[in-house]
Parts: C-alpha cells; sequence; structure tokens
C-alpha cells in the first residue's frame, strides 16, 4: 500500500499507473490480434469526440434491475460506483481523465489529500468551502462522519466494503448509529469543526486516501437519514440529483442540482441536462439500440453480448464506435467449500481439473471480447501479480479428465456427485459460464445444474448468504471482480479475507475460509517496504489457489460500444469502462 502523507501518497498511484500501462491497461490492451478487425479504441487513452458542449439528455440501458443500491454506503457494483459519482461526491476520488491518470487520485470534498500523523494511524481531511446539498443546507464534517458510521452497520448495509469497520478505532461493540446511537465515537472519527474531519485507524494503513475515495464517504445528512429507505431518495452532494424516487425495477432519471457549484468542483464537467438509466431491459436489446442510437451506452460496461460482436467487428461504423479495454478485473467461479462433499479438497481439486478453461474463456467471447486465460486471481496488471499455474490450465486448456478422475477417486467420489453452479439470471455470459461447467464436469460423473438467481440480491440473499448456499446446495457461484483500487490489498481483501463473510450475507468472498490468509493479510496490511508488500499479496494469492476455492476463469477484457451521439467518451482506467461523470451528448 501507500506510504506517509500527501506526497508519498500521491507517488505510489504513480507507481500503480506505471504498472497498470506496462501491462496493457490502456491502449495496449485494445490491439486486435493477428487476422482480427482493427477497433477505432479512440476511448482508450484518449477522449473520443472530444466536446465541452453542454445539455441533451445521457440515456443508460441495463440488462436486468440495478445490481445493488444506489445508496453511497451500501453500493458495490463498479458501473454503480461509476454512475454514483454524478450525485454524490466523496473526500477524494480518482481523476475523471483518460490514460494513466485515471488510476490517480484527486481531492474532490476535501481541499487536498489526507494529512497523515501517528505513523499512519491518523488522517486529517479539511472540507472546502462552500459545499452544499441539492436542499441548499451545507455539507459539514459531521455530515461525512455520519455517513461513515452508518455505513458500519452491516446489518443494515450488507452489501457495502467491509474496510472501515476492519480499520476504525471503534468502541467495542459497535453497531451503528441506528442500534447504538449514544456511543462516543470519536476515537474513530473526530469532527472538531464543521470542515475538519479526522480519522484514527487500529494500525497504520499507508493507503487510506483510497477509503477516503471511496462511495462510503459521501455525506449523508442524518437528519435525512431513513436507513434502508435512503436509497429510495439519496440527497445529492454532486452536480445531478434524482429526479422523484429511485425505481431498482423500471429506471432512474438524474437532473441537474441547482445547488451544485462547479467552482468547488473541477473534476466535473457535468455536461448532459439530464441522464436516464433503462432497468429490466434484454441485453441484446441494449446492444442493439447502442446500435441504433437510441441508447448512448450499456451501463454495466462487460461488453457486448455474443450475438452483436460479430456485428460490432465487421461493420467499419461500428468500429470506429468500438473499444476494447484490458481490465483490472477477473471473470471467476468461487468454488464453496460448505457445500458437501466440496469440503474435501480432492474433490474440490476434481473441479479445477475437469473444467476447460477455453470453454470458460469462449461464454465470455474468447480472448480478443473476453479475455485471457487466467490461471491467478491476481491480474497481470495489479502490483503483486505472480506468474503461475498450478493447476496446468496454459498446457491443458480442454481440460484435464485423467486428473479429476484421480481426485475423485482420492476424495472417495469414484463416480461422481451433484450440485447447483449458480449465475446472475440477467447476464447471458455467466449462463453460458455455468453451462460449460455443466458439460465439461459431466465427462467425469459430477453433475453441475446451472441456476439461474436475480442480480439484485446474488450477493445479499443467495450467493453470498452462507445458509442459502449450503441450504440450496450451491457449490459453484459465477463470480466477477475489479479492484477497489489499484493494489494487491485493494483487490483482494474482500473476496480471500474469511472475516468480511457475514452470517446475514451480502459478501462479496463466498468460499474463501483459510485462517492463515487472514493472518497473510494483516502483515502485508503493515509492511511498509513496497517490494515486500507486494510479494506478500503474490504469496496470498498462491495460498487460496492451493486450496481450490476459486476457478480463476479469464483476465477480463471487453469490447464496449458508445453510440453516434456520445460525447467526451474515454475508458477511465480506475473501472476499466466509460467514464460516466465525463459523457455527454451531441446536440439534437
Amino acid at each position: 500500500m501507500r506510504i506517509t502523507r500527501k506526497q508519498a501518497a500521491a507517488a505510489f498511484v504513480a507507481v500503480a499507473a506505471l504498472g497498470l500501462s506496462a501491462c496493457g491497461g490502456g491502449g495496449g490492451g485494445g490491439q486486435a490480434g493477428e487476422g482480427e478487425p482493427e477497433l477505432s479504441n479512440a476511448a482508450l487513452g484518449g477522449i473520443a469526440e472530444e466536446s465541452d458542449e453542454k445539455g441533451g439528455t445521457l440515456k443508460f440501458g441495463l440488462a436486468g434491475e440495478w445490481g445493488d443500491t444506489v445508496d453511497p454506503g451500501e453500493t458495490y457494483y463498479g458501473y454503480s460506483w461509476d454512475m454514483l459519482r454524478n450525485y454524490a461526491r466523496s473526500l477524494v476520488m480518482f481523476k475523471t481523465e483518460p490514460g494513466e491518470a485515471g488510476v490517480e487520485l484527486t481531492p474532490d470534498l476535501a481541499e487536498d489529500l489526507g494529512e497523515s500523523s501517528d505513523g499512519g494511524r491518523t488522517w486529517t481531511y479539511t472540507l472546502k468551502e462552500g459545499l452544499k446539498f441539492e436542499d441548499g443546507s451545507p455539507i459539514t464534517a459531521q455530515d461525512v462522519k455520519y455517513a461513515v458510521l452508518r455505513s458500519t452497520d452491516k446489518q443494515t448495509f450488507p452489501n457495502g466494503p467491509a474496510y472501515f469497520e476492519g480499520l476504525l478505532d471503534l468502541p467495542e461493540n459497535y453497531q451503528g448509529p441506528y442500534k447504538t446511537p449514544d456511543v462516543n465515537t470519536d476515537q474513530a472519527i473526530e469532527t472538531p469543526d464543521e470542515r475538519t474531519i479526522v480519522f484514527k485507524l487500529k494500525q497504520p494503513f499507508a493507503g487510506f486516501d483510497y477509503l477516503a475515495q471511496l462511495p462510503q464517504t459521501a455525506p449523508v445528512p442524518e437528519d435525512k437519514d431513513t436507513g434502508t429507505r435512503y436509497k429510495d431518495h439519496v440527497i445529492s452532494s454532486g452536480p445531478y440529483m434524482f429526479d422523484g424516487e429511485f425505481d431498482p425495477t423500471n429506471g432512474f432519471t438524474l437532473v441537474r442540482n441547482p445547488n451544485w457549484d462547479a467552482a468547488t468542483d473541477p473534476n466535473r464537467k457535468a455536461l448532459p441536462d439530464e441522464m436516464t438509466v433503462q432497468l429490466n431491459m434484454d441485453p441484446d436489446d441494449v446492444d442493439n439500440q447502442i446500435i441504433a442510437g437510441t441508447l448512448d451506452v450499456d451501463i454495466a460496461g462487460t461488453g457486448v453480448q455474443p450475438a452483436a460482436l460479430p456485428k460490432v467487428l465487421q461493420q467499419a461504423d461500428l468500429r470506429e464506435r468500438a473499444d476494447n479495454p484490458t481490465l483490472a478485473r477477473l471473470w471467476y467461479s468461487s468454488i464453496n467449500p460448505t457445500v458437501a462433499p466440496l469440503d474435501d479438497i480432492e474433490c474440490r481439486k476434481a473441479v479445477m481439473y475437469a473444467m476447460s478453461p477455453t470453454s470458460y474463456q469462449n461464454a465470455y467471447g474468447g480472448e480478443y471480447a473476453g479475455g485471457a486465460i487466467a490461471t491467478t486471481i491476481l491480474p497481470p496488471m495489479i502490483p503483486g501479480y505472480e506468474d503461475f499455474d498450478l493447476y496446468g490450465f496454459k498446457d491443458n486448456p480442454n481440460g484435464q479428465e485423467d486428473k479429476a478422475t484421480e481426485a475423485l477417486e482420492a476424495c472417495g467420489q469414484p463416480d461422481g456427485f451433484e450440485f447447483k453452479v449458480a449465475y446472475r439470471a440477467e447476464r447471458p455470459k455467466e449462463k453460458a459460464t455455468a453451462e460449460a461447467f455443466q458439460q465439461s464436469l459431466e465427462k467425469v460423473g459430477i453433475t453441475a445444474t446451472p441456476e439461474p438467481l436475480p442480480e439484485g440480491d446474488y450477493f445479499s440473499a443467495t450467493c453470498g448468504l452462507p445458509s442459502y448456499v449450503v441450504e440450496n446446495n450451491i457449490g459453484i457461484c459465477v463470480n466477477g471482480w475489479g479492484a477497489d483500487w489499484p493494489d494487491g490489498y485493494g483487490f483482494l481483501s474482500q473476496i480471500v479475507d474469511s472475516r468480511v463473510i457475514r452470517d446475514t450475507g451480502g459478501s462479496s468472498n463466498t468460499s474463501v475460509r483459510i485462517p492463515e490468509v487472514d493472518d497473510m493479510i494483516d502483515e502485508a496490511l503493515v509492511e511498509q517496504d513496497e517490494d515486500t508488500r507486494n510479494a506478500m499479496w503474490g504469496a496470498i494469492d498462491k495460498r487460496v489457489m492451493e486450496e481450490a476455492v476459486i476457478f480463476p476463469g479469464v483476465y477480463a477484457k471487453a469490447v464496449l460500444l458508445r453510440s453516434q451521439n456520445a460525447t467526451n467518451v474515454f475508458v477511465n482506467e480506475s473501472f476499466g469502462y466509460y467514464d460516466y461523470t465525463a459523457m455527454g451528448v451531441k446536440p439534437e
């Protein structure tokens, strides 16, 4: 992670940016292979249809319902974070710029990056003057403190990141402002005045600015908080606000916030007059409407569907509007060791060997549109990545039936066994992945039945709920993960630390329960030498892979498509897809 005071933190980010670009996170990731058509890739490392013209309606579409929530205290989908920056401002943020700059941090509500003291245990931020909510009331440090504290209540908000409750020096048995409203929390967060907020940690953490960019630091006025219903109308601190209530089923509209002051916000151009998000669409219809120009972008950012891909690659006008970034993301599947007989490592290894890596890759569109076969959890562009292949995926891309059969014998299941492969019903690529598991595993006698589940509560009520997984024989959960920020901790901690798994659901980790890995994370977290720390993340990656609780799938790529109406389009490397805060539309 990244070192003491603002200057050192900025230097660390620069190192991370160099690591990303060296591994093809920018323009290099979009190069076509031999015999493949060249996409324009104008939005990789540069700006396509650059414009400062304001006005019009920017139109987004999404297959299925909204993935989680728009509440800054709980949201955890990448596209939700990208869109959130239009209506919620955090203490700091990733720059809204193309290329390497997109993984650099810059102040947002705060005047500067954090000031560190006490050996990295204390971090202080000063808010800018003149900040206001959509109703004209001032944004204060107390609003930021309240927002962070409410997000630590994982019974009320199960889906959000779990960094703050793990790192802040919170009082023992503190359960958030709803359940323990009278507890003094100044030992964890202090607000000596309306513009100063001081975070106090249990142990040094040089990368705290990365926590300060999380949506959980977006201010929430306590007198307007309605708990789980706050998502119905989040009180805006950004250039746009909700027009009426958020509807997770049908969609929503963002309109200009009259109390947003551009003078306090150099990061956002706020080009469109409004933004609309249409939900519960058919995935192929999203692509077709972008091609036709009745939608401008698929907000999911996972790339066009297989049905549209040939058309995009073959038509010159569509290739001009397409980009092929390599992402800091892994499309993987969790193998749940709580589901018998997958509680036996040899049975899990049977799954690892029987599954065809090529069929996984093809489910996501092949190497060009889906990504390279993965052998690790860390993608190559994340510092700490180590190139290893414990299960011989690269040398055996079609699977290894002989080794799978040996593993079944070793775990006492020579005739195979049965379980379900869960996937998000709204995602065709995940369905294809589940079917690929079914076809590969049946060759060795394992019956893996695809099980579609709604995306909206996939982590809170089904795959992320431990009791549901066991009771419903969910042996595999098809999954995906992008870095919360570009280093080993920002990528690994929320998917391999067993302490983020909650009985109430909501964790992104459904399968990794290794106490040794928890200890390794704690050791890496306080290691001050960058090279040593990065090597520790690589060791954690290898230790998790040894337990056969994750099938790594593919290092993600995507063919992104934008409409002919979209302007000021670029891939923000902190997200791996288009920057929804920067985009505009051509005048009608």
